[in-house]
């Protein structure tokens, strides 16, 4: 243990047993403060780093502190899932907090490449201090209070001159219920005295620990997909200011220091983000923070193992938009004091020495101001100047509502979009101006034009922290093309209000409803009617037949409701079929006849019930919780279907005879009897898997499908250098990539979709070998698969030609192997519609 640092937590100790105030501690010295404004320690009755601070307590801090001080506003920008306040606490001079409207709206006019330039020397920087997002990463919260007391209540000129010429947004935590459910953990199980053992149940939260929010989502890689309502609130109000400092505050392993940017040249470098990010800024403040952190003696890193290429970082995404986000990583003491062999890392000291950098990011930011407000303008005016003369062209008539989505997603992002004028046909594929949208490349939001649309084939390096592919386009599987501008004539720029449509209320039928199972919300109205009582049969061939708008075709998957085959009344199922247009916002038709004018019709076999199913998942201690969130939140969000969640070891007490779906996630289920399993799916039941949930169901002989592996023999004699061994292992791990699959479109998992060719996720290195019954073969890889990401040539041999969805007939039941995960963060909306295919549809496969 370091002497110095044995001597500030004994300090520490002593000083919170005596009672003394803590500013000594955790503030530079000579600092004094306004003795009206309460301190943390005596709005809280602790002092800070004694406790974790729970949520509502940071939120009253706040609330106090806007009450009393003059420097001080609070607002409320959005509420969790678990309906906690997402709060901003603003603070600046008086004079600044009175003219707050008009300074936002001359800073975003001034960023605006076609807007009045500002008066530099006037304006006030905007800083957006972020804390806390990942909840069981807590120290940064408490110090958002320290924070916020230093610049209401610190005497100090310096003070009052960040005041006048910086308006500062404090958001104490990005995940309040995330944070709550390690707060809760921590604070109930702590000793007095505090427990230093790392293998006390303090440092050792329960699954799924409170990283994550209430969906088990990871925020910090939803600032580009924003699939949670925390990232949507949090989006809204970022584009509302467009800061020019946004920080990003994190804790890592107790066996570590601190880290602060510059992260590893290049290599996790986001490549299209201007190099003076990178070179001139993150220089400018590393010497701040360096100054910071040697002045209390606490040990530090740059340059290496943290990523910056992601834009769906809370550190990245502010470099795409003419901002310097910063990524801060402190030695985690995972709850009050830990051991981590060689030294105690205690909670007081990881929260000073991330106050102490946020201090220097605030005389940073202040000391640069006028750098920085230049900087922004410049960026975006480049961004649009430099840009291509092309146009994104994207929509389908057949996916209005997925179309929709991916619409209101650019918008979410303050993106450009127009409508078409005319209809356009290009070498491969044609867009209608009614179903269609342009994107033009020349604008100031270039850069996120680019991230959302373009594929990522070239990398500076073969190590990835995340991902090394995130193209929203692939991701939503919609049809686009890059055109020039002098091909096209745009139309009117669209606002999200010019997306709300109505869906017309169906036209009663006599005879029967038909529901196109192509829509993107047609399996929310399907749950929708299944469970208010509802027969309903899906098509499993394709028809043509007259409904109440014309001549339609219907595709495989498509719903039929009969009127014929209802112990409801006409009366009732009409209501409840317009209950579920309007709820799930989908189009009903209504037929007066059985007969099709082409395919089969309504009367024919090939018209199959579909049940309402009962679905078990497997949760808890070792198993996958990003991948069980996205499926709750999935049929939480798009179907509103109840999941059964099962803790994994409570699955010997689980009748299964009472469900008909089981789900697992990547996990750990050595534990678990495969041999019941297996009988319980040859009795009926259906088995969906994904990554190594399907390895083990491989390995356990549930399924006769192999494994497929580098057939290459490994050379006994080969010797490399120790130093090099991380970067050979992970140039060989599949971080994340995007890849073409092979649909056949005819089977029940692949209803809905009109192409057979479809963009999928891979991040794992599960390889399935397709196996010897042809019609099982749902998708499969191509034989030149690859389209955006890093991957090492060994793997993308083994994913050319593998399986990534197989469905087997085991008895009377079905087991169905997704390679990968076809619901990843919520946002892989193109390969969503298998998994849903594999809950209605998995049992009827024959």
């Amino acid at each position: 243990m370091q002497i110095r640092f044995i001597m500030c937590s004994m300090l520490l100790l002593f000083v919170l047993n005596i009672g003394n105030a803590q500013e000594e501690y955790y503030f530079p010295e000579g600092v004094s403060f306004n003795k009206n404004i309460p301190s943390p320690s005596e709005f809280l009755g602790y002092e800070i780093g004694e406790w974790h601070t729970r949520h509502a307590r940071l939120v009253s801090y706040m609330e106090k502190l806007a009450e009393i001080s003059p420097n001080a506003q609070i607002q409320t920008i959005g509420y969790t899932h678990e309906k906690r306040p997402q709060i901003i606490l603003t603070i600046s001079s008086e004079s600044n907090l009175a003219n707050l409207e008009n300074i936002r709206q001359e800073h975003l006019e001034h960023a605006d490449p076609d807007g009045k330039e500002g008066e530099i020397g006037k304006m006030p920087v905007i800083v957006h201090l972020g804390y806390n997002v990942h909840g069981n990463e807590p120290s940064s919260s408490e110090v958002s209070m320290l924070v916020a007391y230093y610049l209401v209540a610190a005497q100090d000129p310096a003070v009052q001159n960040y005041l006048q010429k910086g308006v500062f947004h404090i958001e104490p935590t990005l995940n309040p219920d995330g944070r709550d459910r390690h707060t809760t953990w921590v604070n109930s199980n702590k000793g007095v005295p505090a427990v230093a053992d790392p293998w006390d149940r303090e440092h050792n939260e329960a699954w799924p620990s409170g990283r994550t929010n209430h969906y088990w989502f990871d925020l910090n890689r939803d600032w580009l997909p924003l699939t949670q309502v925390e990232s949507q609130n949090r989006m809204a109000f970022y584009h509302k200011w467009l800061p020019n400092i946004v920080t990003d505050y994190h804790e890592m392993g107790s066996n570590s220091t601190y880290f602060f940017e510059p992260t590893k040249k290049f290599g996790s470098e986001n490549p299209i983000v201007p190099r003076y990010n990178y070179d001139t800024l993150n220089t400018i403040f590393a010497k701040y923070h360096q100054e910071a952190l040697d002045e209390i003696g606490s040990l530090y890193f740059t340059g290496e193992r943290f990523d910056n290429s992601y834009p769906g970082y809370g550190s990245t995404y502010p470099d795409l938009h003419g901002a310097l986000g910063i990524v801060y990583e402190q030695a985690s003491s995972r709850g009050h004091i830990q051991n981590n062999g060689s030294e105690e890392i205690t909670f007081p000291f990881s929260i000073r020495n991330h106050l102490r950098t946020s201090l220097a990011t605030i005389r940073a930011t202040i000391d640069n101001r006028e750098l920085l407000l230049n900087w922004q303008r410049k960026f975006f005016r480049d961004a649009r100047n430099n840009a291509s003369g092309n146009v994104y062209v994207y929509g389908a008539k057949d996916k209005p509502g997925k179309t929709k989505q991916f619409t209101n997603l650019l918008l979410d992002h303050s993106i450009e979009v127009y409508r078409l004028k005319n209809d356009l046909k290009t070498d491969d594929r044609s867009f209608s101006k009614d179903f269609a949208y342009a994107v033009p490349g020349k604008q100031a939001q270039n850069l996120m034009v680019k991230s959302i649309f373009d594929k990522v084939t070239t990398f500076a390096d073969s190590i990835f922290y995340d991902t090394s592919a995130w193209s929203m386009a692939l991701a939503y599987d919609i049809p686009y093309t890059e055109i020039s501008s002098r091909k096209l004539n745009m139309g009117k720029k669209i606002t999200a209000e010019d997306l709300k449509t109505e869906i017309p209320e169906p036209v009663r039928s006599n005879y029967a409803y038909i529901i196109d199972w192509a829509d993107f919300k047609a399996p929310a109205a399907l749950y929708y009617l299944l469970k208010n009582e509802i027969n309903i049969k899906a098509a499993f061939a394709p028809f043509s037949i007259e409904t109440d708008k014309g001549l339609q075709d219907f595709g495989y998957g498509s719903l039929m409701i009969s009127l014929h085959d209802q112990s409801s009344s006409p009366e009732e199922v009409y209501k409840l079929v317009s209950e579920a247009s309007e709820k799930a916002g989908v189009p009903v038709h209504a037929v007066v006849s059985g007969r099709s004018a082409k395919g089969i019709d309504l009367g024919s076999p090939d018209f199959k019930d579909i049940g309402l199913p009962d679905i078990v998942m497997l949760t808890g201690e070792g198993t996958s919780g990003y991948e069980a969130g996205e499926i709750w939140f999935m049929l939480d969000t798009y179907l509103e279907m109840p999941v059964t969640k099962v803790d994994r070891y409570d699955f010997s007490r689980l009748d299964l005879s009472e469900y008909d779906i089981l789900l697992m996630v990547s996990g750990n289920y050595d534990s678990l009897d495969s041999e019941r399993i297996e009988n319980w799916i040859k009795n009926g039941g259906t088995l969906i898997t994904q990554r190594t949930a399907s390895e083990w169901a491989i390995k356990k002989d549930i399924s006769a499908i192999e494994l497929k592996k580098n057939d290459k023999e490994k050379d006994s004699l080969a010797r490399r250098d120790y130093a090099a061994k991380d970067k050979y292992e992970g140039a060989r791990a599949v971080g994340g990539s995007f890849y073409q699959i092979d649909l056949d479109i005819t089977h029940p998992l692949g209803f809905g979709y009109k192409k057979r060719t479809l963009p999928l996720y891979k991040n794992s290195r599960v390889f399935l070998e397709p196996g010897n019954d042809a019609f099982s073969k749902v998708a499969i890889f191509k034989s030149e698969p690859y389209l955006s990401g890093y991957i090492h040539p060994e793997n993308l041999e083994l994913i050319s030609n593998s399986a990534a969805l197989l469905a087997e007939k085991k008895g009377e039941g079905t087991l169905i192997m997704f390679s990968d995960d076809p619901n990843f963060r919520a946002m892989m909306l193109g390969t969503q519609r298998l998994f849903i295919n594999a809950l209605f549809f998995g049992s009827s496969i024959f």
